[in-house]
């Protein structure tokens, strides 16, 4: 923990990724994809937040990642988009934040599990913050939108959410569908799935 910056973010958290929809790394820690690694993309809309005393709710960021095995083994890829509306002190502050570098959790552990990091990368970001049919967009490079699922016997929406009684790692409880869309085409961060693990929750974190 960092004794100079104090922080804190309540967020609404849209996640993906390429694991099945009960999503290993959630529950066991290693990921349930065909190779055994992670492809991520997490979209963040800032309800309340502050460093120190600078005011950062109301902006969006962009986390993408991808980890060869399992996330806590290392040797990740990544990158942050950060919206063009924050101004220049915002994206420093997030930035700091999201690198570890003020302390606080789950951002201190992240990351120190990538070898590579390109950021703050600053685009105009859309994003829905819909819990049942989230979604967000950078231009030409970024593109995800989730739905729920579906009982295929009934074709109905299922609803479905995941809890952590005592605290999860990156949130508490989250609403839990499937992505219609996840794509991203940035360097060397360049995957797609459909189909796949998605959710959307409100995140709150702080050091």
């Amino acid at each position: 923990m960092s004794d100079t910056n104090s922080w804190s973010l309540s967020m609404h958290q849209i996640e993906c990724c390429n694991c099945s929809h009960g999503c290993g790394c959630q529950f066991g820690g290693f990921p349930d994809s065909e190779d055994g690694g992670c492809e991520a993309l997490l979209g963040f809309s800032i309800i309340q937040g502050n460093f120190n005393t600078l005011d950062l709710s109301g902006i969006k960021m962009v986390f993408a990642a991808v980890w060869p095995k399992a996330i806590h083994q290392g040797n990740g890829k990544g990158a942050l988009f950060i919206d063009a509306a924050a101004s220049t002190e915002q994206v420093t502050a997030l930035a700091t934040i999201m690198s570890g570098q003020a302390g606080g959790m789950p951002v201190e552990a992240i990351a120190g599990t990538f070898t590579e990091f390109e950021g703050p990368i600053i685009k105009n970001i859309e994003m829905n913050i819909d819990d049942k049919r989230s979604s967000f967009s950078i231009e030409d490079i970024v593109n995800v939108a989730q739905t729920p699922l579906i009982d295929p016997v009934t074709g109905e929406d299922h609803e479905v959410h995941i809890t952590f009684p005592k605290g999860g790692f990156m949130w508490d409880e989250g609403s839990i569908g499937t992505s219609e869309a996840m794509r991203i085409n940035h360097n060397n961060l360049q995957f797609e799935h459909v189909g796949k693990f998605s959710a959307k929750a409100v995140a709150n974190w702080g050091n």
